[in-house]
Parts: structure tokens; sequence; C-alpha cells
């Protein structure tokens, strides 16, 4: 299916590939001929029952296509857990809703590190759209909580009644469908994706790039703001539909906060001029690579977070944007040294084999510096624990 140094897929995910390419051709054919990329990421990500999200492929972990934090050390999850602990105190009954919550592991690791401080939420709420990975989140619940258990509770969409505590949404934002626009010298082209001509071979993708004017007005105005500093024939992306994914977060907040976790710049870092190819980035059994016309539905598909952004269409929302920091920074202060002087030096293994991971949280070379943390908050007006160095003056 493509002529990268990738590993071949299973025979059974091939078929199902051709399943959801069934479903993207049709699409195409119907859009006359070609669709914007942001609707081709939207069926190869969330087509229901075919798309990367929604079906049942292993995604994260040491088998799938890759790891995220709460995967790699409990350490990190236990970091979030005392933010969390300190929003949570400020309300007799409190919730915590986490997006797309994985495995469960994170949820896991939260839940007992809240237990252990006496400071646990009435519910855990996760919102998660893959039946799948609902599935997997339980037995991982089951098995490492099963006394917490109760609280726990899956949800398809928002809840219709805002609530109080916190929300988390660690690497959501990267997966939401982005628009890739180009800058020409009269216009702003968009990319399309389009049928090729010859596609009769099922080991080849029968998709292509078509990059034709845009129709959408948004971008064009979006990306014309952008051409005074940056260079013809720059290529990047743009989440246009991210202020109204906060929007619909902020209307389901009462009071607490929004916790936002994910790999990204602010907008001037974003849009730099060397960075003239985008962020645009797929994940296929560990390996990564700038093709998101291959491995259809088998494949994780990725652009960098715009906080610029996210913190404009939080303001715009009515929440504030209380703390904006690295992911080093924002475990360190959440006692990720205090939680390693615990262990003994001496025994080498058990020191190492929390040390390393730990490393990979934090240092600038891994994802220290390149993931970001931001709180939103509403009616909570307290300095937040995690954001010590803060760092929102580069938005």
């Amino acid at each position: 299916m493509h002529n990268l140094p990738l590993p071949p897929p299973h025979p059974d995910a091939i078929a199902h590939s051709q399943r959801l390419i069934s479903v993207i051709r049709q699409a195409i054919n119907e859009a006359g001929g070609a669709i914007p990329f942001s609707e081709f990421m939207t069926k190869t990500l969330y087509a229901p029952g075919l798309g990367y999200y929604s079906a049942g492929v292993r995604k994260l972990g040491a088998d799938g296509d890759f790891i995220t934090a709460p995967e790699i050390s409990p350490l990190f999850s236990q970091c979030v857990a005392r933010q969390c602990q300190q929003v949570l105190a400020a309300f007799d009954e409190s919730v915590i809703l986490e997006f797309g919550a994985g495995s469960g592991i994170m949820a896991a690791d939260i839940l007992k590190e809240l237990e252990r401080l006496d400071c646990l939420p009435t519910q855990y709420l996760i919102l998660e759209v893959s039946a799948d990975l609902q599935k997997r989140q339980r037995e991982t619940l089951q098995a490492q909580v099963p006394q917490l258990l109760d609280r726990v509770q899956w949800l398809e969409g928002l809840p219709s009644q805002p609530l109080r505590g916190v929300m988390l949404a660690n690497e959501v934002l990267d997966a939401m469908p982005v628009q890739r626009f180009r800058l020409d010298e009269r216009e702003v082209s968009e990319f399309y994706v389009g049928l090729a001509n010859s596609n009769n071979n099922p080991s080849e993708t029968p998709f292509v790039w078509q990059v034709l004017p845009t129709r959408d007005e948004s971008l064009q105005v979006a990306v014309d703001a952008l051409r005074p500093s940056l260079p013809i024939g720059y290529v990047s992306e743009m989440n246009l539909a991210l202020p109204t994914w906060i929007q619909s977060v902020a209307d389901s907040l009462a009071a607490g906060m929004v916790l936002l976790i994910d790999y990204g710049f602010p907008s001037r870092e974003y849009y730099h001029p060397q960075r003239d190819q985008g962020t645009l980035m797929c994940h296929y059994r560990h390996h990564a690579h700038s093709n998101p016309l291959i491995l259809i539905g088998l494949q994780d598909m990725t652009a960098h977070v715009n906080f610029t952004t996210v913190a404009e269409a939080a303001v715009a929302a009515g929440l504030h944007v209380s703390g904006y920091t690295n992911q080093a920074n924002f475990l360190m202060a959440c006692g990720l040294p205090e939680l390693l002087s615990g262990l003994d030096p001496n025994d080498t293994k058990r020191y190492l084999l929390k040390t390393q991971p730990a490393k990979t949280l934090i240092l600038p070379s891994e994802m220290g510096e390149l993931f970001k943390v931001m709180a939103l908050t509403r009616h909570l007006d307290r300095p937040q624990l995690g954001f010590v160095r803060d760092e929102r003056g580069r938005l």
C-alpha cells in the first residue's frame, strides 16, 4: 500500500482499509472529483466503524502505533492528579471528564493517586468515540482500580449539565482534522484529495493530492493575514474547527479547569518561515512519516497545535487562560522531583526503571519542550500548581 520502508499490514488490515477506501472514493465521486483534505482526514480517522479511532485497531503501547506519556510512566498521571487535586479541593462535589482516554491507564493512575491523596472526584467521566477503546479502558480500570470502577461513566457526547471540576484532554487536539493550505502569489490554495487515474492495484493508494484555489472564505482570510511574514509557496495547516470545539467545552464547564496537554507552538513559531512544509505527521507501528494518503484507516494522522489559536478561542468563549508552559516545567511544578526522591538509587534496577521514563517526559530532546500544557479556567481564581514557570507571554 506504500513505497516507504514501513512494516507491511496484515491481510485483515488491508481488507479493512479497502472498505474505508470505498467509502472515501464514493464521497469523492459525489463531490465531483475531490474533497478537502480536512474531510479526508475526518473520514480516515472517524468514519463510523471504519476510521482509525472508531474501529478496533490496536493503536497504543508497544504493539500499537505510538506511545503516549501516560503509557511511558505512571509519574505523568500522578503529576496531573496533583494539579487535579488543587482544583477538586475547591468544590464540595466535583467531576473529572477525560476526552479520549486511550488505554485507560491515565484514568487508572489519576484515580489511584487521588485516592491516596484523599481527594477523589464524585465521578470520573470518559468521553470516548471508540467502542473498542471503551472496552479496553473498562478492562484496564477493572484490573487497576476495581474499587473505584463505580465512579467511572462513559459518555458519547458532552454532558447535558455543565460540570464543576476538571476536563482533561491529553493528545486530543492534535487529532482534530485540519485544512492544509499553500500560500500562492495571488491566492490561497487548499489541498484536496482526488482519485488517481489508475488504481487497479490494491497495493497502491488510489488517492492523489489536488491543490486548488480554496473555496473556504474563512481559510482565505486567515491565511491572507499571515501573508506579510511568509514566503510564496509556504505550506501548512489550520484548524478552523478549533474555536467551535473550545466553545462547546466552555459551555460544559460551570466552574473549574480545562487542562490541555499536546505538542505544538505559539502562532509565531507555528507559522515560522522555515517551517514551510507544515506539521502534518502520520504514525504507523512506531514509524513516523508525512504521507497521509497511504495506509488508509490503519495509521494515526496528526498536526501540531497552535496554542495561540487555542488561547484566543478560550477568551472568546468566556474562559480565562490561567497558565501555559512546557511539559517539563509542568511536571516539575506538580511534584515530579518529590515523587522520584522516594526511590533508592542503590536499588539500581528499580531506580533506572523509574528514572529513565521520567527523562523521556522532561528532557528537551524528548517530550519536555515540544509538549505544552495549558490551563483554561472559570470561577477559579487561585494560582495554579503546575504553572510556576508561566509562559503565557509567548502566546
